[in-house]
């Protein structure tokens, strides 16, 4: 049943249109007997190998957001697990700051990345940065408490990691599949579907006149729902798409900051 699911996820109000729009094509091809032998292969050159290479780019995208998040969350626990370690009996309430700052980065990075799918929130953006400077000052409050300085220096260090792991995220978002790429592949996957209802009217006459049909909905159910994946897989945060990145941790990493 999850497979049924995850498929009609892709099929939307853009694909009934184009379908519909192919079968009308494809009837008023066949009563004015407008046939046409189409290549098929055209479509394999000007449109599967453009969208197939936009999906493998935007899947290779996703995988790298992957990395580095994960690589931003190991440098938080990092930072966390050093201050519950470092931290005398008598400071312990830096532990709990700590603790409530990861968790309150965590949040605003989430925010920035889900604010507006299409475009950067620079209120958001500045946010993050608001959460890094309150890091780096606490680093300072821990070197009053009496933690030494090449300890204060490895803290920063992971305090740096982050910040790196959020430019490297941050530079996915902002930069994604060329534009003029996407424009091309949207353009003719919703066209090719009712460009070639000649065609489509060829194969009815030359068989059944409901294969002409069905191969016109084949088509077009096809070609828009490549469209809607790459479409999917272009924000790998956004939180749409079935395969976006997890972002809302918070709660799924209490435990660890409980943890003595």
């Amino acid at each position: 049943m999850n497979i049924f699911k995850n498929f009609f996820k892709i099929v939307n109000f853009q694909t009934v249109i184009v379908t519909i729009l192919s079968v009308i094509g494809t009837f008023i091809c066949i009563k004015k007997e407008w046939y046409a032998d189409l290549p098929s292969g055209l479509i394999g050159i000007a449109i599967i190998f453009p969208i197939v290479f936009s999906i493998n780019a935007a899947y290779k995208r996703r995988e790298e957001g992957l990395k580095y998040f994960s690589s931003l969350k190991a440098s938080a626990i990092a930072f966390y697990y050093a201050n519950r370690d470092w931290i005398t009996v008598e400071n312990s309430g830096l532990q709990e700051e700590a603790n409530l700052l990861i968790q309150k980065l965590f949040k605003v990075i989430k925010e920035y990345f889900t604010a507006h799918p299409k475009n950067e929130d620079e209120k958001k953006f500045y946010a993050v940065y608001d959460m890094f400077s309150e890091f780096s000052l606490f680093n300072e409050k821990l070197r009053a408490a009496g933690v030494s300085n090449s300890e204060i220096s490895r803290l920063n260090q992971y305090l740096r990691a982050m910040i790196i792991d959020f430019e490297k995220m941050r530079n996915i978002f902002l930069y994604k599949t060329p534009i003029s790429l996407r424009a091309y592949s949207q353009v003719f996957l919703n066209l090719f579907p009712i460009l070639y209802a000649p065609y489509f009217a060829e194969i009815g006459r030359t068989s059944f006149t409901i294969i002409g049909y069905i191969v016109a909905i084949i088509y077009s159910v096809v070609l828009v729902s490549l469209d809607n994946i790459q479409e999917d897989m272009e924000n790998p945060y956004d939180q749409i798409g079935e395969d976006d990145i997890h972002l809302d941790i918070v709660d799924e990493y209490k435990q660890v900051f409980e943890t003595k």
